[in-house]
């Protein structure tokens, strides 16, 4: 995985609540196992009118909006447990997803496939969507290390949680072998201190 530390972009509102991962990636797209190409699909039903043209009024379809960081409504990735929802956001370009409130399942594939997912107040997510649609060009610095998001030029800013163990991983670009590997010569010193 890529390492993730502070990232500073534009940001893509999506101001819509309870959006479930048959929203982020439809069913019909998940015959495929390899990452590749699901972000073309990110939001199909959404960003394509049924005749296959753009669908102009939405948001990721705007010119305007652009960057690397997917603000959306509370309850973002509810619904079924698939794990290509993650790989679409990521495919797409997105590494950051900011919401007051992530299903549990979608936050862990987020995590596990390098997309940072950002637990906010709703009163932050409210400011923080009124700045972008009125000034989309400006600028979220999300800093990993000491857990905060920020509007660049503005006194908006907030901490979030996430996983020590996640954050490790993020930080060094580690998935779960990854760190294991990365950890080898501690187990194997703790193994060889055991008796059996």
């Amino acid at each position: 995985m890529e390492k993730f530390t502070t990232l500073i972009s534009t940001a893509v509102p999506l101001n819509i609540e309870n959006v479930d991962t048959d929203q982020i990636i439809p069913a019909r797209f998940l015959k495929a196992t390899d990452k590749k190409g699901f972000g073309d699909n990110l939001f199909r039903d959404w960003r394509f009118n049924k005749d296959g043209s753009e669908n102009k009024d939405f948001n990721l379809n705007k010119a305007q909006y652009t960057g690397s960081i997917l603000v959306a409504g509370d309850n973002f990735g509810c619904g079924s447990s698939r794990e290509h929802a993650a790989w679409a956001i990521a495919g797409y370009g997105f590494k950051v997803v900011v919401s007051s409130f992530f299903a549990d399942i979608f936050k862990g594939n987020a995590l596990n496939n390098g997309l940072l997912p950002v637990q906010v107040s709703e009163g932050f997510l409210n400011d923080l969507m009124t700045i972008i649609e009125s000034n989309p060009s400006s600028k979220i610095e999300v800093d990993l290390s000491n857990q905060t998001i920020s509007v660049l030029d503005s006194e908006l800013s907030e901490s979030f949680e996430i996983d020590a163990y996640k954050k490790t991983c993020l930080i060094n670009g580690y998935d779960d072998i990854d760190y294991l590997i990365n950890n080898k010569e501690l187990i194997e010193a703790f193994e060889a201190q055991k008796t059996y």
